[in-house]
């Protein structure tokens, strides 16, 4: 049985959220070693971004966001979700748009309020859609049908060198 268009579980919608966040984390830190190389190489200075906590939880939101709403807006998923073959869509289906995008993004943080009450909707309505997905007329589901992938890929392996 295909997947393909289901609505996504919470076991799937977690792993990806897991990856997302280590992709930000991985590349905001990279980022930062390179702003203070770069900073400290033009300022003479040795410059550390650690010692300024609020810049950095700032940009750290600044690129969370960046990083959720753009791919969202452009592709309809992140790289976690691509990884695991999600997609997220308007509610009635269609692409989902930049403005949908930022909304949804905007909405996440509300999810994780009051232990993470939001979430707990994936688990308890028909649709999975978390209180995030419900601010932004959202869904997530699944996007490719990994069994149809694997087969076609066998059909496409070249043929083989052995008399």
């Amino acid at each position: 049985m295909s997947l393909e268009g289901h609505y996504a579980g919470v076991v799937t919608r977690t792993a990806a959220f897991a990856i997302d966040v280590f992709v930000i984390a991985l590349l905001f830190s990279l980022g930062g070693n390179v702003a203070e190389y770069v900073i400290s190489r033009l300022s003479g200075d040795e410059v550390s971004l650690s010692g300024a906590p609020a810049i950095s939880a700032v940009a750290l939101a600044v690129w969370a966001f960046a990083y959720f709403a753009y791919p969202l807006a452009c592709s309809g998923h992140t790289a976690g979700m691509a990884l695991l073959g999600l997609r997220v869509t308007q509610v009635d289906g269609r692409d989902l748009r930049g403005r949908g995008a930022v909304l949804r993004t905007l909405a996440l943080p509300l999810s994780f309020l009051v232990l993470g009450l939001g979430f707990v909707l994936i688990l308890l309505r028909r649709d999975r859609r978390a209180l995030h997905d419900l601010i932004g007329r959202t869904a997530v589901v699944y996007s490719w049908d990994a069994r149809a992938a694997h087969l076609k890929f066998l059909a496409k392996r070249p043929p083989s060198n052995r008399p």
